[in-house]
């Protein structure tokens, strides 16, 4: 039953990520449990999971939906992976040793040969695997598990808003290969301020596609001073 429980798990969260479900749209136990050939109650279980991880939302009378894009949440969202990342990189750059600096270089070697787009133009399943192990394995070298489980829980969030934002112009002029490779270069140079500012212009450029894409609410206006 366990293992049930996780493969539906993973199989549900790969199916939001991937954008089979709509950001808002409804997610009926019913129909997901045809679809993945499982039990409702696992199906339930999954869902109740995802909620904790921030793909799914859970409202009175609404039930289950996929978490909807807004731009002061992805701001928010883009300010936190900084700190974490940021945090995770530099612990990484003082306790990371030759085996990490290997693990870093072989999974930027993967990503660098992985197609970023399939022949339909989206990004394809094999490059986002390539670019999340990328940038697990940059942090791995902290060894603290408290920061990899913040970058995984909010990395998952930002592939949510990439994966809608993929097939705008704006996701077509960055040069992603080149940012990789400054991350790259600046974690095995040990320095850590380089690697922050990588960082940094790494996810912010990733916020700015998004919000040039035009697929993101308005965040709540802040209410005037008086």
């Amino acid at each position: 039953m366990a293992r049930t429980g996780k493969r539906a798990l993973e199989a549900l969260r790969e199916l939001i990520l991937a954008g089979h479900f709509h950001p808002g749209a409804r997610l009926q136990p019913g129909q997901i449990s045809e679809l993945l050939e499982t039990s409702t109650t696992v199906v339930r279980e999954s869902l109740t999971k995802l909620v904790a991880e921030g793909l799914v939302t859970q409202r009175p009378q609404r039930g289950f939906t996929v978490r909807e894009l807004n731009a002061r949440e992805l701001e928010d969202v883009t300010e936190l992976r900084c700190a974490v990342e940021v945090l995770g990189g530099r612990l990484a750059i003082e306790r990371g040793d030759l085996a990490w600096e290997a693990a870093l270089i072989a999974a930027h070697h993967r990503l660098a040969r992985t197609a970023r787009r399939g022949d339909d133009g989206e990004l394809s399943a094999e490059w986002e695997d390539a670019h999340r192990a990328f940038h697990r394995v940059l942090i791995d070298g902290a060894e603290c598990r408290p920061v990899s489980e913040h970058s995984e829980a909010l990395a998952r969030t930002t592939q949510l808003y990439l994966r809608w934002a993929a097939a705008s112009p704006a996701a077509g002029v960055r040069d992603v290969e080149a940012e990789h490779q400054e991350l790259l270069d600046a974690a095995l140079a040990r320095d850590a301020a380089r690697l922050a500012e990588a960082l940094h212009q790494h996810f912010r450029r990733t916020a700015d596609v998004v919000l040039r894409a035009g697929i993101v609410a308005p965040g709540p206006v802040a209410p005037s001073a008086r």
